[in-house]
């Protein structure tokens, strides 16, 4: 299978086909797609969904999916290189890379909030007027289009995360699970007492209120949330564990491990060995 990879950090393209133009490759950068036209359907690390115009696709490094088109469809290619992920300031937002890698288990459409959709569509509209029109400064004012979209894209993300196990999710556990991953480098502020007393909520009800709203204790959201995000850093980033040690508030090494072990039965660095391969052999 040819793997495909890109010469610069972020690339746009524009392609109106009738056959599929992402069947066959394998990829080693993310590309949102945006349908400006067609309808058909797409498949997904054999996940099945219909696309129309409008849909917002995330792809991921080493995703297998193709189109099946049923009407000739016009599609905005963003690409953007795991690099440019990791390296970018993303400001306030914690580990935007894990919430786009961890996007993997999502098919489909994934603009929700529809807020979003007019500004996607805005965004759209600059990046394909830049690519018929270029003018001076055009790749600095595409990255900062380029950057909103991968923000939008990561909002949608989350959004869909919290409300995946409840319909009526409501705005304060958005903002109890925003607190927790902001925080979630500083152990003493994710103590559930801390969390209650931050949001004047009793620790008793924030408990029940939180897993009746994600499906999951909001000590078991903490732990998970904080594995992805070592696992993230051993995969796709070059700090050494003694780092990740720090960042995550551990004590030691061995303390980290322990932490790790729990889940995935081996050690850190076995991890790394033996997910990375199975990465560069996919």
């Amino acid at each position: 299978m040819k793997r495909e990879n890109i010469d610069q950090l972020v690339k746009v393209e524009y392609h109106e086909t009738e056959n599929c133009p992402l069947k066959g490759n394998q990829y080693s950068f993310f590309q949102i797609i945006y349908v400006i036209s067609g309808k058909g359907s797409f498949t997904i690390n054999n996940n099945i969904a219909s696309y129309s115009k409008g849909s917002l696709i995330l792809l991921t490094p080493d995703d297998k999916h193709h189109l099946d088109i049923e009407e000739k469809t016009g599609l905005l290619l963003v690409k953007f290189s795991e690099r440019y992920v990791k390296d970018y300031k993303w400001n306030n937002i914690n580990s935007i890379g894990c919430l786009l890698y961890g996007a993997s288990y999502l098919s489909g459409c994934i603009l929700q909030n529809k807020p979003d959709v007019v500004l996607v569509d805005s965004i759209v509209t600059s990046l394909l007027h830049g690519l018929n029109h270029p003018d001076l400064y055009q790749e600095e004012l595409t990255l900062h289009y380029v950057n909103a979209l991968i923000v939008i894209a990561a909002r949608n993300i989350s959004k869909m995360r919290v409300g995946y196990a409840s319909s009526n999710t409501d705005k304060r556990i958005v903002e109890i699970i925003n607190y927790i991953q902001g925080n979630i480098h500083d152990p003493a502020l994710l103590k559930v007492s801390v969390i209650a007393r931050e949001f004047g909520l009793s620790e008793t009800y924030i408990g029940s209120y939180f897993k009746n709203q994600c499906g999951e204790t909001i000590t078991h959201y903490i732990l998970n949330y904080k594995l992805r995000l070592i696992e993230h850093r051993l995969l796709f980033s070059d700090m050494r564990i003694n780092e990740i040690v720090t960042e995550f508030g551990f004590s030691d090494e061995s303390h980290l491990n322990k932490f790790f072990k729990k889940k995935h039965k081996m050690s850190l660095t076995e991890f790394k060995k033996t997910k990375g391969l199975a990465k560069l052999t996919v």
